[in-house]
């Protein structure tokens, strides 16, 4: 951009003609001085007149010394005044600079770059801080915008759904699905408020890209789902009750969701009906709960509208039934006395006709199967509700289902999504247009799990009495698609070489030019077309690179395996030359099982490499930081033997997942009374660390006075501490995070421990018996709720006697995943493990549980920091 350039008008040397003419006027004046001395003492001018006057006339003397004394006033006159011309000087260059950076800053965020830095001395330019705040403004502005959108686009997606469907059945499982999918859930369901029976149905349930049948009905105020359908308002929790569903996959096995959300869909304060979602994820984000609650009156709305519609075509289609039935009903008795008796006449002509046509038709059903089942393609019939009613045999020898599983559902549970839309626009054609036969191409998964394409052609023979529906003739078109695919590939790779930017070289066994694209011509200086049909050794090139070829070529000749190297040579890259690095790929080709060439592709991977030192140089000073990090932890944490000066029979097992931690032991002492907790903070590494030093503060805070505090009101002071540091009490607060604790406060005098807890129990081993005391279900810290108030955290009063243990850990020691079916450590074991060991001496738990964690986890990964802490009385 164009520099901003502040004019000098200063100076930057010193005037010398100043000095000069400081000291001809003082040699005037000494002149004129004496020449009135020789007038008025009428001296001969002469060197002992000049004597002679000063002899007689001291203060002469005062006047010669005139011209040194201007010259020095001038001197330092001028100096001071060319220090001060530079250091204006100097400012004008720090001003220049502050612009043009500024500038800098402007253009980039007028450019769309948001995350650019301003980086200028003086931290208190209004005009930066100015900037600044405007970069922040438009990256909140962008930021809402997106998330606005993304509500738009789900409301939109949705909308089309409900003015599409007009059965509730359907139009559910439309809806639950594209939910499911657009929010990135694992299971969605609906269910549909029966008014008659007071009760909710599972009409529609959806999870991991299948539909699932889910026979359900709920009580109103009965478990989570009557529960939000009877407050009328939505249920959030990522705290899931024991008894709550799991989710199966084959692919991650049985788990149970760790958030869940539940929207009631209410129109005109009537309730209509709840959806439920559960995930995987920790939490729901806050913009996809409030697109659901907004969805929800739409849903509802819709869904009322549809069972007002379906009640009243109920109504109609049996008011018309029972008028029919009466006028049929009139006639048929009528009609049936004339009938009984020419019937009983022709009955026995038919009999005799019937035997004969019986073992015609005996005969045909016969050729007839044998044709179908020997056929080239598949034959079915479906209605105009997409339900087959019958599928040629021969679908057991192309897609190796028999006709009774296609009748039940394969025919739509094997294909893909697109398959199933096309599918479905092709019945919607077919009927919109009777005449016009509609062929559609589809995947489709066969029995044995192989995936192949499907053309299938249909006609519309509803009004045909012999077919009375959609008749489809469906054909393997596999290889075709293979055919064509092969094709469209050797013309899109001589494009693709044409125009990449690598260098490809294609030679024979003996070192022939077959093919060469024009970046040959960098490295090599001979233009491609030149190259063909010519030999390694009738060309002039890098010797490095030729010797290469040569090589290569005789390695795939003795095994004809893919092989790669890097080589530099030189290059020539937009008309300048220099060296390149290149990571070529020697591809053996082959002409019905022989060698017939050997295809080179060589990639200029010089800027990756100067990337990678790069990345590997950023990853070396982000480890520094962190190591530097994990020194001020560790030195602000409480060492054993800190510990056992109060607590002589204590552990600590401690064994963060990363360099730093979010879990922490934290020990105090004040007066008689001793402290220790097991402190878990939301996250692990950098983030749980920098969560830790707020906790570990606040605590000392809190109990370095002289007032008597409870183990619970000091949980009550940390809760409330927390959510004024994290700022989680204002209503546009975003920041959930927060901490799990166990904490103890020990009196020797007293013989007791006070405990309480957030999340995390409190195990007491005595006399062989283990008491379990369980912390409150709520967290240190996070956003308040909104409607409920909170209570306040439970003190436990534990006297306790001589070998009494307990213990207490943080979530990363029983959520850790391993052992031979690769299960959760879970508390249930480390409560057998204590039970197990009850006479074990306190100091030996640690081995005993450093150990059995190493071998439950095995070569696992660790997911979370581990903190146990034992003490015996």
């Amino acid at each position: 951009m164009k520099r901003i350039r502040l004019y000098r008008i200063i100076p930057n040397v010193l005037n010398s003609n100043a000095v000069l003419m400081a000291f001809a006027a003082g040699l005037t004046f000494l002149l004129v001085t004496w020449i009135f001395e020789f007038i008025h003492t009428r001296t001969q001018v002469t060197f002992y007149g000049i004597l002679e006057i000063h002899k007689n006339n001291p203060l002469l003397l005062i006047f010669d010394s005139l011209p040194v004394f201007y010259v020095v006033v001038v001197y330092v006159f001028e100096r001071r005044i060319n220090k001060e011309k530079i250091l204006s000087e100097s400012r004008f260059t720090e001003l220049e600079e502050r612009m043009n950076a500024m500038a800098d800053f402007a253009q980039q965020i007028g450019q769309g770059n948001y995350q650019a830095n301003l980086n200028i001395k003086n931290d208190h330019d209004i005009l930066a801080e100015s900037l600044v705040h405007m970069r922040d403004n438009l990256i909140e502005t962008t930021r809402k915008e997106s998330d606005q959108s993304w509500i738009a686009a789900g409301k939109d997606s949705i909308s089309n759904l409900l003015r599409m469907h007009n059965k509730i059945d359907e139009l559910a499982k439309n809806i639950i699905r594209d939910l499911v999918n657009y929010i990135k859930a694992v299971q969605g369901a609906m269910y549909i408020y029966n008014e008659d029976k007071k009760t909710l149905t599972n009409i529609a349930t959806y999870a991991y890209n299948r539909n699932k049948h889910v026979s359900q009905e709920i009580n109103v105020g009965y478990g989570l789902i009557g529960e939000c359908a009877y407050e009328m308002d939505y249920i959030y929790r990522t705290e899931i009750p024991d008894d709550y569903f799991t989710i199966n996959s084959g692919i991650l096995g049985q788990q149970k969701p760790q958030s869940m959300l539940l929207i009631p869909l209410i129109t005109d304060e009537k309730l209509q009906g709840v959806m439920e979602f559960a995930s995987l994820e920790d939490r729901i984000p806050e913009l996809t709960i409030q697109l659901l609650n907004e969805l929800g009156e739409i849903i509802a709305r819709t869904i009322f509208n549809l069972k007002v519609t379906q009640r009243t075509e109920k109504l109609l289609t049996e008011s018309q039934q029972m008028t029919l039935e009466l006028q049929e009903n009139e006639e048929e008795l009528r009609q049936n006395a004339e009938e009984m008796r020419a019937t009983q006449e022709e009955l026995q002509k038919s009999n005799e006709q019937l035997e004969s046509k019986i073992l015609e038709v005996e005969n045909a059903q016969k050729r007839q199967y044998s044709l179908l089942e020997n056929a080239s393609e598949i034959i079915s019939i479906y209605d105009e509700n997409m339900s087959m009613k019958y599928v040629s045999p021969s679908v057991i020898k192309i897609l190796g289902f028999t006709p009774e599983e296609m009748m039940h559902g394969k025919d739509i549970d094997r294909l893909t999504r697109k398959g199933e839309g096309s599918m479905r626009s092709m019945f919607t054609e077919l009927i919109e247009d009777p005449e016009k036969p509609v062929t559609i191409q589809y995947t489709y998964m066969k029995q044995n799990g192989q995936k192949i394409f499907l053309e299938t052609t249909g006609r519309n023979l509803l009004h045909d009495a012999a077919i009375g529906g959609i008749i489809l003739n469906s054909t393997d078109i596999t290889e075709r698609k293979r055919a064509e695919r092969e094709e469209r590939l050797k013309s899109k790779m001589q494009a693709l070489s044409e125009n990449s930017l690598d260098l490809i070289i294609r030679l024979s066994t003996v070192g022939q030019f077959f093919y060469a694209n024009p970046v040959v011509k960098n490295f090599i200086g001979i233009d491609p077309s030149e190259l063909i049909n010519k030999t390694l050794q009738e060309i002039s090139c890098n010797e490095k690179l030729l010797q290469y070829f040569k090589e290569t070529i005789e390695t795939i000749k003795s095994n004809p395996d893919k092989t790669s190297a890097e080589l530099t040579i030189p290059g020539v890259i937009d008309g300048a030359e220099s060296d390149r690095i290149m990571q070529f790929a020697a591809i053996p080709e082959f002409n019905e099982s022989e060698l017939e060439t050997i295809l080179f592709v060589g990639h200029d991977i010089t800027e990756a490499k100067q990337i990678e030192l790069e990345i590997q140089d950023k990853n070396r000073k982000i480890e520094d930081s962190i190591n530097y990090a994990q020194r001020i932890q560790s030195s602000i944490l409480p060492e054993i033997r800190q510990v056992r000066e109060l607590l002589p029979k204590s552990f600590i097992y401690y064994k963060p997942r990363d360099v730093v931690s979010g879990d922490f032991p934290w020990f105090f002492s004040h007066g008689n009374d001793v402290y220790i907790a097991a402190v878990d903070c939301t996250g692990h590494g950098v983030p749980g660390a920098l969560l830790s030093f707020v906790g570990y503060f606040l605590l000392n805070n809190i109990v370095d006075h002289d007032r008597k505090l409870s183990a619970s009101e000091i949980c009550d002071m940390l809760h409330r501490g927390v959510r004024k540091t994290l700022k989680q009490e204002s209503q546009d607060a975003e920041a959930r995070d927060g901490m799990d604790i166990a904490f103890c406060k020990i009196s020797h005098t007293e013989k007791e421990v006070q405990y309480a807890g957030a999340h995390r129990p409190l195990y007491l081993l005595r006399n062989g018996e283990l008491t379990e005391f369980k912390g409150n279900r709520k967290a240190i810290g996070g956003i308040p709720h909104r409607k409920k108030e909170e209570e306040d955290f439970t003190n436990y009063v534990i006297k306790y006697k001589r070998g009494d243990k307990i213990f207490f850990f943080s979530d990363g020691l029983p959520d850790q995943l391993g052992g031979p079916e690769s299960k959760k450590y879970s508390p249930k074991r480390i409560r057998e493990m204590i039970l197990e060991n009850k006479d074990l001496p306190i100091e030996e738990y640690n081995r005993l549980f450093s150990n059995d964690f190493e071998q439950w986890r095995g070569d696992g990964k660790q997911i979370d920091d581990v903190l146990l802490i034992g003490i015996e009385f």
